[in-house]
Formats: C-alpha cells, sequence, structure tokens
C-alpha cells in the first residue's frame, strides 16, 4: 500500500475513533453514576456531553420542538398580536383569561430568565421533586453545583440542605402550593414562576399585586390572604408548556369527556418538561411515590403526608412514573440516587 493510501485510510479511521473515545466517556461517566446509586462528586462528566454526539441524539430521539431559545414565560407584548390569541382555556391556554393576564403582566412585566443563565454554552439542570427518596442522600452539596436547580411548590429547604441543597434558581407554584412568605426557603434572586392551572390562579395573583379584596372561593385548599413575594421575581409560566407535557410526554386528553374530574400533569413532571426544553442536560433527584399498597410510608422528604392523600387527586402518578422511565431510558434524564415506579 503506497504512503498516500495509508493516510488516506488513517484520515478517514478519525471520524471513527472520536465516536468511540465519546461513547467510552459517556458509557464510564453513566457506569459510575449508577454504582454509587446515582451520585457523582463532580459535574464534570455532565458537562462533558453537552454538545456532544450523545446529546444531540438524545433530543432527536424525544422529537420534541427544542431550542436554546425557548421562551418559558409569558410576556406582556404577546397580547397585542392577534396571532398570539389563544384558541384554549386554562390550563393548557388563556382563553377567557386575557383581562386577568394583562392586569398581572401590567406589574410582574418582567419575564426574562438571569443573563448569567441565558448565555451559558451549556445549562446543566436538575428538577428536584419533594419525594420521600431523596430523604437521607446526602445529595445537597452535589445539587447546588448546577447552572439551574428548579425545585417545586412549598418543599422546605431549611433543615433539609444536607439532602436537597440550598440553591434555586426557579420555583415552580400554583396558589395552593404558595408559601406565604417565600423568602424563608428561597434565595433573593429565586424566580417566583406561577403555574396557572384554573382563572382562580390568575384572579389570586392580580389581587396580590393590586392589594384588592381576596375572593377565596375556586380553591381546593385556601391560597395565602398575605403572600410577601418579590414582585421582580415573579414570572408567569406559558401554558403551552403544560398543554404539551400532556399530549406530547403524557399522551393524556387535554379535555376528557364523561369524566368528572379531568387528570392533569403535577408540577414535578411540568418541571420535568421545561427542563427538557431549556437545558442541555437534565438529571432529577426527589421523584416517585411509594407503591400503593404502602398507604402509611411518608410520600415526602417532610412532613407527614401518606399516599392517601393522593386518593381524589388530579394527578396519575403511575402514568407519570411511565412516562419517567421512558425519558431515562432513551437518556434524556438521569436519576441522581437510586429509585423505584410507583405501581
Amino acid at each position: 500500500m503506497s504512503q498516500k493510501a495509508t493516510k488516506t485510510w488513517c484520515f478517514r479511521l478519525i471520524p471513527v475513533l472520536v465516536f468511540l473515545i465519546s461513547f467510552v466517556t459517556y458509557y464510564c461517566c453513566y457506569v459510575i453514576l449508577q454504582s454509587n446509586g446515582g451520585t457523582s462528586k463532580s459535574l464534570n462528566s455532565s458537562k462533558s456531553l453537552c454538545g456532544g454526539w450523545l446529546t444531540q441524539k438524545k433530543w432527536e430521539s424525544l422529537d420534541f420542538n427544542i431550542s436554546r431559545r425557548t421562551q418559558l414565560f409569558l410576556k406582556l407584548e404577546d397580547f397585542f398580536w392577534q396571532e398570539h390569541l389563544s384558541k384554549l382555556a386554562l390550563p393548557y391556554g388563556i382563553k377567557g383569561s386575557e383581562l386577568q393576564l394583562l392586569k398581572v403582566l401590567a406589574v410582574a412585566a418582567n419575564y426574562q430568565v438571569p443573563t448569567h443563565i441565558e448565555n451559558l454554552e451549556c445549562r446543566t439542570c436538575v428538577v428536584i421533586g419533594n419525594g420521600f427518596a431523596i430523604k437521607n442522600s446526602s445529595l445537597g452539596s452535589i445539587i447546588n453545583k448546577y447552572d439551574v436547580v428548579i425545585r417545586l411548590n412549598d418543599a422546605p429547604v431549611k433543615g433539609y440542605e444536607e439532602d436537597v441543597g440550598n440553591k434555586t434558581t426557579m420555583r415552580f407554584f400554583y396558589p395552593e402550593s404558595a408559601s406565604y412568605n417565600p423568602g424563608l426557603h428561597n434565595e433573593p434572586s429565586t424566580l417566583m414562576v406561577l403555574v396557572p392551572f384554573k382563572q382562580q390562579d390568575l384572579r389570586w395573583l392580580k389581587e396580590i399585586l393590586y392589594d384588592e379584596k381576596r375572593i377565596r372561593k375556586g380553591f381546593w385548599k385556601p391560597p395565602p390572604q398575605i403572600w410577601l413575594g418579590d414582585v421582580s421575581k415573579i414570572r408567569v409560566l406559558d401554558p403551552h408548556f403544560l398543554h404539551q407535557t400532556a399530549e406530547r410526554l403524557l399522551r393524556i386528553p387535554l379535555y376528557p369527556k364523561n369524566k368528572e374530574n379531568p387528570v392533569h400533569p403535577t408540577t414535578g413532571i411540568l418541571a420535568v418538561f421545561v427542563a427538557l426544553n431549556y437545558c442541555d442536560v437534565v438529571h432529577i433527584a426527589g421523584f416517585g411515590y411509594p407503591t400503593s399498597k404502602t398507604q402509611r410510608q411518608p410520600i415526602h422528604y417532610y412532613g407527614y403526608e401518606t399516599m392517601k392523600s393522593m386518593k381524589n387527586s388530579y394527578h396519575d402518578v403511575n402514568h407519570e412514573a411511565e412516562a419517567l422511565k421512558r425519558l431515562e431510558d432513551l437518556g434524556a434524564i438521569l436519576y441522581l440516587h437510586r429509585h423505584t415506579y410507583s405501581t
């Protein structure tokens, strides 16, 4: 074989070698994470996945409309254009809620994510569920290293830092799950992201912002009548994400017929879907409920609620567990601890 032919043959091998090295690196990192119960001493392994061949294949396999310029939150100017009018009502659209939203967004007009996050070449994100599985995990210091930490509802941080960390970039909530003083368990920079499931949720926020008379009807649990959140940190999540979580990820009917209690996605599975649309690396912790036979085991890492509290829930936790398993099998998400799926 001539020297020229040998060089040509060698050049053809380079892409194969790059692929093999990438694959081996990813596999070794994954094995190490799994062998340690999903934990890792640093996030260097997750950052190394950004922009790589495997990350691209992961997003392709999901077939989501992924864009690094994804707009997460509603903004005031959207309502001045005819093409932005929604055809669906809450929780999957804004039809019928436009006037309340205009008033809310006129005060809470900031819809941006902090520039230092927007400009990241690679966004590593972790979604912290409220499940009992994270208790005694000692994941706190690892969780604090992610670029974006998303928490849910009124889950406490103080007193649980060793397991859940104390960094919070965004907290997804709705009125019934709001803490009257967000400053107790969040950082001053935390974005408080309202997930509006119904018109009353927007009405509650409007009444808070304008200091109007509080109307208590329409809630399954009394929301705070006084809310001490920082107005500049309030965001309203675009209902598009809940719509896509239900339709594309969970594949459940949006407005089922012949059902008194429709099934809606939980705040947790919604946050995972948002992270998949916004982040380059998505890890999760604190997800999973006890089996239906285990009625007395606590379902949260805090408090004493058990599976009995989920009896009349608007959520199908087993169906969501199956969706999370699909995402894990695809390599789209990675658990930070050992876990089981509800049955």
